[in-house]
């Protein structure tokens, strides 16, 4: 990895007429603009279908582990298909500008889609028909879990009926025969997403501008994966799950968090030599150039909490499988570029587990000037940074960089100031100068979440761990990145370094 920039933006928050960021043209405008700012990243959130409700439409909380969005196809390439019209788009309310209604896109956005899916001809559509064969071995099961949940009512597996909750032979025959076309039309949405994500990749990379996928490291309880397989996960002979995960108490939650995935049975996986790991890392791998592995400590350890627990704090630490994993993904797959999210409460059995993988780590600015040492011991600060790192002003997770500058006291605003030797910016333009104390840091790779580069305040903050309502639904607005803001990172870039000189070519 050579010196260089990306940024960090949900596909979700680029701008749309139609609710939700997508891989329409936008995308694509937005591939150019990295390429004109002189990047050589560009880093997204989870692509999996976000499950709706009461878990907060989180891209962390999937349907499957394998699947893609079917908010993010997109509806201009569906009427050059000519199977919507521009008429029968317009006709539908998806909500604000700059704002993501989840309720309005599950209500309005799948009625679009089914019109489309009754107006292709899939049968005689040789590409449809090779995705699903070469998909097969996630597509099936991932289709009828979708179809028998909408069967249903939305209804979460586990208060299914026992026999097709139980996954047994002849409910499954049953519901495959009975929910034919709505498992059909869940394929089809999966063949449209992958053959929409495809093109857009290809055309990052024509335009050297590689993609940094974010894998999460566990499923969602209610999820194709949990109610297919089972047997990967700590549950007990009926199907209920007998341990959940969290953290502990941190500086997001002084009760720690409940997330409530479903812990990995890791004897079973070591048992089948990481097979459904290595399927599942494969397929990252042909969707990203670079995979971030989200919540990489537990594979060193990690925080299980007996299930029905309502607080973390019942909840204890369980040792992961270790280098093993790794060593299995390089023997199946070689080396591959991986980010290991290491963030969170650290051990030196974490830090010696990421240095062994040899993958870089991530650094948080913020972080940085929580109270305590300033000096040789704050992991966080840019002078420690060591080369093999990933170093970010914020994440998804965190406050925007001025947002977080605004919310210090007198006190700590000084802190801040004093370490970048600046007494004379006036605050609300300190995130310039913060996203240079990065930038100039010696990391190999310094991501900067577009709201950072644009200075916007807490309004557009991404997610706040621990909340569900609000979380995952800001969006730029049409114009908002402009070519002189291009101009402005493109320098900043050139000043540190990190040009991807390539991109500028314009080839």
């Amino acid at each position: 990895m050579k010196r260089s920039a990306g940024v960090l933006l949900s596909v979700t928050s680029l701008p749309s007429k139609y609710g939700i960021g997508c891989f329409d043209q936008s995308a694509y405008d937005f591939v150019d603009w990295l390429a004109d700012a002189g990047q050589t990243y560009w880093q997204i959130l989870p692509l999996g279908p976000t499950s709706y409700g009461a878990s907060g439409d989180s891209p962390y909380q999937a349907y499957s582990a394998f699947a893609g969005n079917p908010y993010l196809i997109s509806l201009d390439a569906l009427v050059k298909e000519g199977v919507l019209t521009q008429e029968e788009i317009d006709a539908v309310d998806f909500g604000e500008e700059g704002d993501i209604d989840f309720d309005k896109l599950h209500e309005n956005r799948y009625k679009l889609l089914h019109l489309a899916y009754e107006r292709s001809d899939i049968i005689h559509n040789k590409e449809y028909q090779r995705f699903v064969k070469e998909n097969h071995w996630w597509l099936g099961d991932y289709a009828l879990f979708m179809a028998v949940r909408g069967f249903f009512g939305e209804q979460a597996w586990s208060e299914w009926p026992q026999d097709i909750r139980m996954h047994w032979g002849f409910a499954l025959d049953y519901y495959r025969r009975e929910l034919y076309f709505d498992i059909e039309f869940q394929q089809y949405m999966q063949f449209k997403f992958f053959e929409q994500w495809k093109k857009l990749k290809a055309y990052a990379n024509r335009r050297h501008i590689q993609i940094v996928g974010d894998m999460p490291i566990y499923v969602s309880a209610d999820s194709a994966d949990a109610w297919a397989h089972p047997e990967l996960f700590k549950m007990d002979g009926d199907g209920k799950l007998t341990e959940i995960s969290g953290c502990p108490p941190d500086g997001f939650s002084a009760t720690g968090q409940v997330w409530g995935n479903p812990i990995y049975r890791w004897d079973y996986h070591r048992y089948t030599d990481y097979s459904w790991w290595i399927s599942r890392l494969w397929q990252s791998f042909e969707l990203y150039d670079v995979v971030r592995i989200d919540h990489f400590r537990g594979f060193d350890e990690y925080f299980s909490i007996p299930y029905g627990s309502e607080s973390a704090l019942t909840g204890h630490w369980e040792k992961g499988p270790g280098i093993e994993l790794f060593e299995r993904m390089r023997h199946h797959l070689g080396d591959r570029a991986v980010i290991a999210e290491d963030l969170g409460f650290m051990t030196q059995t974490v830090r010696d587990l990421v240095r062994n993988t040899g993958f870089p780590n991530m650094k948080v600015l913020q972080f940085a000037f929580d109270e305590g040492d300033l000096g040789a011991a704050n992991d966080y600060l840019p002078h420690n940074y060591a080369e093999n790192c990933v170093a970010y002003t914020g994440t998804h997770d965190n406050e925007t960089i001025q947002g977080w500058f605004d919310g210090l006291d007198a006190k700590g605003k000084k802190r801040v100031r004093d370490y970048v030797c600046d007494a004379h910016t006036p605050d609300e333009e300190m995130y310039r100068k913060l996203v240079a104390t990065v930038m100039v840091s010696s990391a190999k790779l310094c991501v900067i979440p577009i709201q950072d580069y644009l200075g916007l305040d807490n309004e557009s903050r991404m997610n706040k761990p621990s909340t569900v309502g609000m979380n995952w639904r800001w969006r730029l607005k049409a114009g908002q990145v402009t070519a002189e803001l291009s101009r402005e990172v493109l320098f900043t870039t050139m000043r540190y370094g990190r040009v991807n000189w390539d991109a500028l070519k314009n080839e």
